[in-house]
């Protein structure tokens, strides 16, 4: 029988997972199983976020992938730990360069003129080296068999890739860069029947299996001093990418540590910039100050999206490299500032002047150990396949994070060589009283903060289990005093909002709303975790 694997006209219930040893959170069942299936082996939750991660890139391409970036928070032994793995411009990419390539308004959203250097291989490496327990090769072992067997393609995935197919065809017809075929092999990996896989469709890669054996042998190392980065630095050189192989020798991930504000008890956890996680942190603290009544309520959506927008205002215009900053993430964590912004919400919809927010890619997991040991990790190619440059038999697709540098000089997120750009991806994780609670995070570009502040939110002012807190109805901002909200919001709360001066856009495709996880640890050592159901969310426990 032909069942159509995208139609879905019934509501259908999730309910919270518990489990005691083990749990792994992720967007995409297999990738769930692959971090389970390392746990059992013996690994710890660090382990298990190895697999599911490098997993991803192959069984969820449309989000995330090798030439990718990634950020993590993890509890390990009882301590806290943050790491950046986020890559700089290259040494070319100057505002002279990308002026001469004919673009003056705005970095562009494809071809090699917005590729950074890849991060999310190194982070893999980084973690494993310094909180592993099983061999870094054994990680990267069902990531290496989908790529090579293939796997079938899932529902939420199938239409992701559909549509990115639809956009590079579009692309390839009407840019230069499409005509030079700088795409082509973007065609021959990922539409090899010149079409996007269908739901339940095998797909596999040689070119991935390939790749991940090659960063598996070396542990990351090929990828940046190796045959990888020979690879890379040959293919950008024949096809006009300003990427080379010194910019890949001189990465390195960041160890950092995270930041945090206490909201009504709880501390939340975000890492400092270049990332936008300083926005969540930022809204809460606006929020905070400010009693709420019943959550669906006029009143309750107006504080948290007024809170957001004046936090967005401010990290629109501050984030960059930290080495960039004119100023510190303390400054603009203090309560004093918070008290500031808070007075200037109303009963009316603020405007405030942020600019546009694009739409991205990203794919974030969780994972917790028997051991008391959870992470929270996200990996980003950006706008969903990145910049569409795949390296010919790699099946590395690189990020296009570099179409976030501004080319105004003025901007403090302005394009330098060295530099980092504004980043989207978030990881977050919960405390309280100096004890873990657990790892959460909610995808989708500039979605993300706006996903964390409801999900937290959720779980402390209304006390919702982590699925109830996930399959809550979402809003988002999106720029000036428009907002997105989804058909499930009550449509009195939605016309109470526009009487508020509140642009409001019911919007039914719930894809545009972030996919988030959440794993939360009781005192006695049991886990609850929620999934996305926006997407093909998956908790595989033990």
């Amino acid at each position: 029988m032909n069942y159509d694997l995208t139609h879905y006209p019934y509501a259908s219930r999730r309910t919270a997972t518990i489990a005691r040893n083990g749990m792994v959170a992720t967007s995409q069942p297999l990738a769930s199983q692959a971090g389970l299936r390392v746990l059992q082996q013996g690994g710890n939750a660090i382990d298990a976020a190895i697999a599911a991660a490098a997993c991803l890139t192959v069984v969820e391409p449309t989000s995330n992938g090798i030439g990718g970036d990634a950020f993590a928070i993890l509890w390990y032994k009882g301590q806290m730990y943050g790491l950046n793995a986020s890559g700089a411009a290259p040494s070319m990419l100057t505002l002279d360069a990308v002026r001469q390539r004919g673009y003056a308004g705005e970095m562009p959203a494809s071809g090699w003129l917005p590729v950074t250097v890849p991060g999310a291989p190194g982070a893999w490496a980084s973690l494993s080296e310094r909180f592993g327990k099983l061999p870094f090769a054994q990680l990267l072992e069902p990531a290496i068999e989908y790529a090579d067997g293939g796997y079938p393609v899932s529902p939420e995935l199938s239409i992701k890739w559909e549509r990115a197919h639809q956009v590079w065809k579009a692309r390839c017809e009407s840019s230069a860069e499409g005509v030079s075929g700088v795409y082509d092999e973007w065609f021959r990996v990922f539409a090899p029947n010149g079409r996007a896989p269908k739901p339940g469709e095998m797909w596999r890669s040689e070119g991935h299996a390939l790749a991940l054996r090659e960063i598996a042998a070396t542990k990351g190392e090929s990828f940046y001093r190796g045959e990888l980065a020979e690879r890379i630095d040959r293919y950008a050189r024949e096809s006009g990418g300003l990427l080379r192989k010194e910019d890949l020798a001189a990465f390195q991930p960041e160890w950092v540590q995270p930041l945090s504000v206490n909201y009504r008890g709880y501390d939340v956890w975000e890492l400092p910039p270049n990332g936008q996680g300083l926005v969540a942190l930022m809204a809460l603290n606006v929020l905070g100050g400010i009693p709420l009544g019943d959550k669906d309520s006029v009143e309750t959506y107006h504080a948290q999206i007024e809170s957001l927008k004046l936090a967005f205002a401010d990290g629109l215009h501050y984030i960059t490299d930290p080495a960039r900053m004119s100023v510190s993430a303390e400054e603009l964590l203090s309560q004093q500032y918070a008290a500031q912004r808070r007075s200037l919400i109303g009963a009316e919809a603020l405007m405030p002047e942020p600019g546009e927010l694009p739409k991205g890619g990203t794919v974030y997991l969780a994972a917790a150990d028997g051991e008391g040991n959870m992470i929270s990790f996200i990996q980003s190619n950006y706008n969903g396949f990145g910049s569409g440059v795949v390296v010919p038999g790699t099946g590395i697709s690189l990020q296009n994070r570099g179409h976030s540098f501004s080319l105004d000089p003025a901007h403090a997120n302005v394009l330098e060589p060295g530099k980092r750009p504004y980043h989207t991806i978030i990881p977050g994780f919960l405390t309280k009283d100096g004890e873990p609670i657990g790892p959460f995070g909610v995808m989708g570009a500039f979605m993300q903060p706006q996903g964390h502040l409801q999900v937290i939110s959720n779980l402390i002012d209304y006390k919702l289990n982590p699925q109830a807190a996930l399959d809550a109805p979402r809003w988002q901002w999106t720029k000036g005093k428009q907002v997105l909200v989804e058909t499930e919001v009550p449509p009195a709360i939605a016309m109470g909002l526009q009487d508020r001066g509140h642009l409001i856009q019911v919007m039914a495709d719930r894809k545009a709303f972030g996919c988030g996880q959440v794993i939360w640890r009781e005192p006695s050592g049991v886990l609850i975790g929620g999934t996305e159901p926006r997407t093909d969310g998956c908790i595989a426990s033990w």
